[in-house]
Parts: C-alpha cells; sequence; structure tokens
C-alpha cells in the first residue's frame, strides 16, 4: 500500500513509518522538516505545512491512505505557561481538517488520526490523577483534539481514531488495542503505537470507531 504519514517527524509520526516500511508498504513522510530524516527504502520525504490545505491535495494523491500524528513536540511545562514556539496551537484540529478535506478531493477515504486517551469517548476513564495533570499541564491540547476528533466524525471518510495512554520511549511492541476504552497499563511504547497504526491500515479495522491503545 502506498501511505501518506502526516506529522511524521514527532515522535509517534517516526513510529508509525518505521512500522509501514518494515510490513513493506511505500510510506510518504509529510512535516514541516520531513527531509531531516534518514533516508529509507520506499520512503519519500516531504516538506510542507500539514494546515497548507492546498499543499496536501497534491501530497496526498496517488495514496491509499491517510495516518496523521500531529502534536507539538516541545515541553509541556513551557508549552502550557508561555505558548509553543514553533507549532499552531490548535495544529491538530487545523491540520486534520486540511487533510480531510485534501483526503476528500483526492478520493481517499481511509484515514487513521492519532488523538489522547482521555478525549471524547474515554473522558470519563480518566483517574482523578489524570484529570489534574491535563487540567494543568495540557488543557489547551486537550481541547484541541476534541475538535480534532469532531472533524472526523462530521465527515464521511473511513476514520478510525487511536487513543494511546502515556507515551514512553521503550522498545518493547507489545500492546492490548480495545474499542470500549479499556486498557491494560497506563503507559504505551511509541512503538507498540505505530504498529497498532499499521495494523489498521492493513486490516480496515474499526471504522469510525475509537480504539484505545495500552501496554
Amino acid at each position: 500500500m502506498k501511505v501518506i504519514v502526516i506529522g511524521a517527524t514527532g515522535g509517534s509520526g517516526r513510529a508509525v513509518c518505521d512500522a509501514l516500511l518494515a510490513r513493506g508498504h511505500d510510506v510518504t513522510a509529510v512535516s514541516r522538516h520531513a527531509s531531516r530524516l534518514p533516508s529509507r527504502e520506499g520512503l519519500t520525504r516531504l516538506d510542507l505545512d500539514a494546515s497548507d490545505e492546498e499543499a496536501l491535495r497534491g501530497a496526498v494523491a496517488g495514496h491509499d491512505a491517510v495516518v496523521v500524528t500531529l502534536g507539538i513536540s516541545e515541553p509541556t511545562v513551557r508549552v502550557r505557561l508561555r505558548g509553543p514556539r514553533s507549532t499552531p496551537r490548535d495544529i491538530r484540529s487545523r491540520g486534520t481538517a486540511a487533510v480531510v478535506a485534501a483526503a476528500r478531493e483526492a478520493g481517499i477515504r481511509r484515514i487513521v488520526v492519532q488523538s489522547s486517551y482521555g478525549v471524547g469517548e474515554t473522558r470519563d476513564r480518566l483517574t482523578l490523577t489524570d484529570r489534574i495533570l491535563f487540567a494543568l499541564l495540557i488543557r489547551p491540547q486537550i481541547i484541541d483534539s476534541e475538535i480534532q476528533e469532531g472533524v472526523l466524525r462530521g465527515s464521511e471518510l473511513d476514520w478510525t481514531i487511536v487513543q494511546p495512554v502515556y507515551l514512553t520511549d521503550a522498545a518493547a511492541t507489545e500492546r492490548h488495542v480495545s474499542e470500549d476504552g479499556a486498557v491494560r497499563r497506563r503507559r504505551v511504547s511509541r512503538a507498540a503505537v505505530g504498529d497498532a497504526h499499521a495494523d489498521l491500515i492493513e486490516s480496515g479495522a474499526a471504522i469510525r470507531r475509537t480504539v484505545s491503545v495500552s501496554g
């Protein structure tokens, strides 16, 4: 398959690219600095702004599916206190809206989008500690993720929302994927989430559903 990954230079985006390439898929990595990724067989690197709908139209054409892993890859506390330096605060919702429009025009139906556990359907499953941390540290990002999910739910595309719990850089790919919000552990590696994305792309499962990914 030919898969385009939007937000490919963040930790999750890199993990998705790794998982797809390992399975023999052709991957187009899109980010403002995608050319900084190491050159690899099967990987095309494309530097562009994910919120640029016009540029995305040309980028997504010819692909079978889209994966979106947009986010703010900056220190959490500084972002909360002073705002992000180089990434729009609403990058998830704005970028996803642009991707949905570009995919629609290109005739691409399959889109898998990473959000966060505790948004939308899983909000009521957060612990008290989680709720406090979310309110203190990442409330603006959670609000943006809520809007992002609304963009998908309002589209006619074959979307799946992926909600990982707390992410780590461990190498383990053990994962527990559920459609009812149940989690096994409160942490999961980015590598495991990357494989979960690849599973969804290959299987076409969980159409118009939210899946939770834990370790």
